[in-house]
């Protein structure tokens, strides 16, 4: 967090010895999840480390369907995704989705005497996690239709769970939104970030500013300026006491952008 990243990596190579040398498997996957944070580790390096630690684990007890194994397996897609490595990143998408979704079958006729309630629900928001990542890999490449489906599996995968007013469904509502938009399913659109704002509204969401700059240009989009000039101001407001300069300075931007389109519509 204070930008010593040599130092940070000479104390991540020890734990990850120490973690190995004493066999804890719990700790080998807590160390490896740390190479992952954001300005941690390169990309590369990273990688390594996620190899080595699955086939670590894998020559133990450890299956292949282990949380542990799709959660490392989740990461090196995603460093596949950065590194634009595009077929290792669709099959460690698919690999992780397929696993949960066989995993998840055979929990169907399970008691909860031989599997807990917590354990299944785990597994669950973990294939909800794995579709969110998928989600937000496809939009990024374009590919819409398959970006819809992947967030409505998450969406509804966290309402079971969570529940609608949860943090993670605001967000996920959101960004199904984004994702209905970018194909020009504007009210389709509208409905869902209209939920989400509410949600965010009643619930103080942290990203409120975020869901109704969404809200904004979805309206926007449908031709509504009066009311998207209205809902840019109070996301523009919001992102101001939270300082969020990057939203601030996105807002501004599209509230240019609504002046030229309602220029133009007269």
């Amino acid at each position: 967090m204070k930008g010593e990243l040599e130092e940070a990596e000479r104390i991540l190579h020890e734990a990850v010895r120490l973690s190995h040398q004493s066999d804890n498997k719990k700790a080998i996957i807590y160390t490896y999840d740390l190479v992952i944070l954001p300005g941690n580790i390169p990309g590369r390096w990273a990688e390594k480390l996620f190899k080595a630690a699955m086939s670590f684990l894998l020559a133990g007890d450890m299956k292949q369907d282990d949380n542990a194994i799709i959660e490392m397996s989740l990461k090196l897609a995603s460093i596949y995704a950065a590194q634009n490595q595009h077929k290792l990143a669709l099959a460690g998408y698919e690999f992780c989705i397929l696993t949960l979704d066989e995993k998840i079958a055979k929990y169907k006729d399970l008691p909860e005497d031989v599997l807990p309630a917590e354990e299944r629900a785990n597994t669950y928001l973990l294939l909800g996690l794995c579709l969110d990542s998928y989600g937000r890999y496809l939009l990024a490449n374009k590919q819409l239709p398959g970006a819809q489906r992947m967030y409505e599996r998450a969406l509804q995968i966290s309402k079971e769970v969570q529940g609608d007013t949860h943090p993670q469904t605001v967000v996920l509502m959101n960004d199904l939104a984004t994702v209905l938009d970018a194909q020009g399913l504007y009210e389709e659109a509208y409905t869902h970030v209209k939920r989400a704002s509410e949600l965010a509204k009643q619930t103080e969401h942290p990203e409120e500013h975020m869901v109704l700059n969404n809200l904004a240009g979805i309206l926007m989009h449908k031709e509504d300026f009066l009311q998207a000039k209205e809902v840019y101001r109070k996301a523009l407001k919001q992102a101001e006491l939270k300082g969020d300069t990057a939203s601030m300075e996105h807002i501004e931007e599209e509230l240019a952008e609504l002046a030229r389109r309602r220029k133009h519509s007269n």
